[in-house]
């Protein structure tokens, strides 16, 4: 089993989201991490002031774009990671180029305990995203259980 699986909040999966903004997939998505016990009542907005200095929108040069919004280990209770498809695509920063937006498609928001989990779970992710069969899978899952097995 990968490591995403191993964190992957089943509660905090949520397929094809209406949403018409980037802050609305990481209220949605911190509030399901909240519900589950995985985070703090601070983390949605400690995840989202920290999406306005320091953006994770990625484009990943295919047919799809994704972001990885996350925050502070002090927001966590312990470690668990949120994902969404949405049902049309929101506008986040770029993460290397904030000027630039960035229509993004899938988001995963992670939550994570210890500082040094961050470049683990963004390369784990990262790997994930450059598959283009898996994102596939992933963006066209119409079941939790489908994200699970596109993520093994």
């Amino acid at each position: 089993m990968s490591k995403l699986n191993e964190l992957l909040v089943k509660e905090a999966i949520i397929l094809n989201l209406d949403v018409d903004s980037s802050s609305e997939v990481i209220e949605i998505l911190g509030n399901r991490l909240k519900e589950a016990g995985y985070v703090h009542n601070t983390f949605v907005q400690g995840a989202l002031d920290r999406e306005s200095r320091l953006p994770t929108g990625l484009p990943l040069g295919g047919k799809y774009n994704a972001a990885i919004p996350h925050t502070e280990t002090q927001h966590v209770i312990k470690a668990g990671l949120a994902l969404a498809t949405l049902k049309k695509e929101v506008t986040f920063k770029n993460m290397v180029n904030p000027s630039e937006e960035v229509p993004v498609k899938i988001v995963f928001v992670m939550a994570l305990s210890e500082p040094h989990q961050q470049v683990t779970m963004l390369q784990e992710i990262a790997g994930v995203l450059q598959n283009e069969a898996t994102l596939d899978k992933l963006i066209t899952a119409k079941t939790s259980n489908e994200i699970i097995k596109a993520l093994q």
